[in-house]
């Protein structure tokens, strides 16, 4: 069975297709999902897609990118998270590619994730785009280790995957792994340790070679794994189980499918 770490069903071009995005899922062996929040006003359609479906679970948190939305604050965060299908904190973290100012208020509401997930134990969901420096240092003052978590669709250097692997998170690559251009993170792809390593398609963004610039979907995760297989010279069933133990035991409130 293969996990989609990082998805997001609830947006239009996937809310409308529910059933059949879910069917794909099951006939590529896709058996769970973790759909990520971005808005708090959009959290319940996300909620509500995780409890009609035994396969889904679901994030609450804020997209560093979304600048006129609610602004969560600890206790919103932990009282949201308080819901059995509810497994992680985020989509959070920084980025300094559309909000060039690097502003405070991003900074902010990181900190405000990252004290929320340690309350609640759940582990978090972190974006970070040219803002690496200051994603890293954040997540050191602010003790992101003590509640874990994963980098999620990762395209930064070698250094960085080793400083978030040494605060103990997860890395997950995306379909970027597959593109021809994407030389550096191939080679980070060959170098992340087995037991931290996961897979997503950041769905319905960066679909995966052979896929490549229609609407992603989770069934096509299949295409992250075979790559990594491939770049580590590695049996695609290895990929396959080592990606869904490590997603069980990050986010260790969803419980496995018998």
């Amino acid at each position: 069975m293969f996990v989609d770490s990082h998805c997001h069903l609830d947006f239009p071009d996937l809310i409308a297709r529910e059933d059949e995005v879910l069917a794909n899922m099951a006939a590529n062996d896709v058996g769970t999902a973790l759909c990520i929040s971005v808005k708090l006003e959009d959290f319940p359609q996300v909620r509500g897609l995780a409890e009609r479906h035994p396969q889904l679970w679901a994030s609450v948190g804020v997209h560093p990118d979304n600048a006129d939305c609610d602004e969560p604050d600890v206790d919103r965060l932990v009282a949201l998270a308080d819901h059995p299908k509810v497994v992680a904190i985020g989509e959070t973290g920084l980025d300094y590619y559309w909000q060039k100012d690097a502003p405070e208020w991003q900074r902010e509401r990181f900190r405000t994730h990252i004290r929320a997930a340690r309350e609640t134990g759940k582990p978090l969901v972190i974006h970070t785009r040219s803002a690496a420096e200051d994603t890293l240092r954040l997540m050191r003052e602010e003790k992101a280790g003590e509640a874990g978590g994963v980098m999620h669709c990762f395209t930064e250097s070698q250094d960085v995957a080793d400083a978030a692997l040494e605060l103990g998170f997860y890395i997950s690559f995306s379909g970027i792994v597959t593109f021809r251009n994407a030389k550096e993170l191939k080679e980070v792809a060959r170098r992340v340790p087995l037991d931290r390593l996961l897979i997503e398609t950041d769905a319905p963004y960066l679909a995966p070679v052979p896929h490549r610039g229609r609407t992603n979907e989770p069934a096509w995760v299949v295409h992250v794994a075979e790559e990594i297989a491939r770049l580590r010279d590695e049996p695609l069933a290895r990929i396959e189980q080592a990606c869904t133990d490590n997603f069980f035991r990050l986010f260790h409130h969803a419980q496995r499918p018998a």
